[in-house]
């Protein structure tokens, strides 16, 4: 089976074997698949801030970590917070 060019450098095999579990999977599964792979994402994400910052307290972790994935504009909006008047390009 021929498959997605990002994918090339997996076996065939071995994608056709991914591909199955995915088939059989319950749309609850799935759905909680990619909520397991976001936190994950952001755990590695905050995980960053904490090598980089590691003085940080929980609060500004979240705000760094936050100000990784989401416009400037709405950190400030929504949090008050300026990520560029904090050291981090925003």
């Amino acid at each position: 089976m021929e498959h997605a060019p990002e994918y090339t450098d997996t076996d065939p095999r071995v994608m056709e074997v991914w591909l199955d579990l995915l088939r059989h999977m319950d749309p609850g599964e799935k759905l909680a698949q990619s909520l397991n792979l976001t936190n994950m994402a952001f755990r590695l994400s905050e995980a960053g801030v904490r090598l980089a910052h590691p003085d940080a307290d929980e609060r500004e972790i979240f705000l760094r970590a936050a100000a990784r994935r989401l416009p400037k504009d709405l950190i400030i909006r929504v949090y008050g917070w300026d990520p560029g008047d904090n050291g981090d390009a925003g």
